[in-house]
């Protein structure tokens, strides 16, 4: 892909909340910087962080939970260990069952992105396995997420 159709890297200010995370010795891969698979585990860590922080999802009781059903990511710049790590969190999109999560990971204080991602969370009766409206409390958290990036009038 020429880099005219690449999208631009997104800075801090896409994402209306910023998690820090760390970077550990077993991340690197042979080639000396954080391996690709590591990025979906950051991804992971700072969404359920930030839903279990609000009261939004109990791992291990929550009657309704999300499944992974898509997921991608691109990169711009290497991160490794022991860099400091921030991800940036919005939803960019809220269905009655399931969110689309974008995520980027800036490295040290870098304004723009080393990479951007997404995923998918079809949520789903922890028992049936089939998709379930989102619980109140975890739509008040999605939105706060969502309502952040809208453009100002």
């Amino acid at each position: 892909m020429s880099a005219e159709h690449r999208a631009p890297r997104d800075t801090r200010a896409a994402y209306p909340r910023l998690v820090p995370l760390t970077t550990r010795w077993g991340d690197n891969d042979v080639y000396g910087h954080v391996n690709n698979v590591v990025y979906y585990a950051f991804f992971d860590t700072a969404v359920n962080g930030i839903l279990v922080e609000a009261g939004a999802l109990d791992i291990a009781r929550s009657p309704v939970i999300g499944l992974v059903v898509e997921t991608g990511c691109r990169y711009f710049a290497p991160v490794a260990f022991p860099d400091a790590i921030t991800a940036g969190v919005r939803v960019a999109h809220l269905g009655r069952t399931s969110v689309r999560y974008e995520i980027a990971i800036f490295r040290g204080n870098e304004a723009e992105a080393a990479a951007q991602g997404h995923f998918v969370h079809v949520y789903v009766d922890r028992e049936t396995r089939r998709p379930a409206p989102l619980p109140e409390q975890l739509c008040a958290v999605l939105a706060e997420l969502a309502a952040a990036q809208s453009p100002a009038p």
